[in-house]
């Protein structure tokens, strides 16, 4: 599956278990629009074995983000992640520039796409100035500790359009969980949306709930 910039998607984030996983994405519409993430707490308690399960619960032909957040080491985590199965991969906009470059340079030779983390970057245009080659995709991200022990920090809605207006990348936007903030990152031209807290464990409304979202993300 290619990413369209025409179109506007849902990332779903698998946090939990992969018992779990497999229960949240067999009450999820089937929907062109929606990406499914091994999240972080799962590749390192299965390793990549996380991402290729994923792939065989979800509907053949489904997105799958690997959420490895390189820091180093990029062509070796890039190889890991595109023979797991991954669709895309994720580098931290806080490693070094060489490191960002390697990793964007891999992931076009393995044919995935390659996806900038830029939380805790204050400006994610001073990151992407200096690169050799753009990234398929920048993540605006307030992190979960973020959020959780600083109220008052925003995710920066207004760097989309500044990213946008310079360069031809989509942006997603992480940190946000309500339709409030869902409606936020759209309004602000979004290109993805990533949510997981309501999807950190299956419920009787997470069909409901991913179809909401979907409806918000237009």
């Amino acid at each position: 599956m290619i990413l369209e910039k025409r179109k506007k998607y849902l990332h779903i984030a698998l946090n939990s278990t992969l018992e779990e996983a497999r229960e949240i994405i067999l009450q999820l519409p089937i929907s062109d629009r929606i990406l499914i993430e091994a999240g972080t707490p799962l590749i390192k308690i299965y390793g990549t074995d996380a991402i290729s399960q994923i792939k065989e619960m979800a509907p053949a032909g489904t997105y799958i983000v690997a959420d490895n957040k390189c820091a180093d080491l990029a062509a070796r985590e890039v190889e890991m992640m595109a023979d797991a199965g991954a669709s895309a991969s994720t580098c931290l906009g806080v490693a070094p520039i060489e490191t960002i470059d390697s990793f964007i340079e891999e992931c076009q030779k393995f044919n995935i796409d390659s996806m900038i983390d830029m939380m805790n970057v204050e400006s994610a245009l001073s990151v992407l100035k200096k690169l050799k080659k753009l990234p398929d995709v920048v993540m605006l991200h307030r992190g979960v500790d973020e959020s959780e022990f600083s109220k008052e920090k925003q995710i920066p809605y207004y760097q989309i359009k500044q990213i946008k207006g310079n360069y031809n990348v989509l942006v997603a936007v992480a940190g946000g969980d309500t339709i409030r903030e869902v409606q936020r990152a759209i309004f602000n031209d979004a290109d993805i949306v990533v949510v997981w807290k309501n999807f950190y464990q299956p419920s009787t409304e997470t069909a409901q709930l991913a179809e909401s979202f979907l409806k918000e993300i237009k």
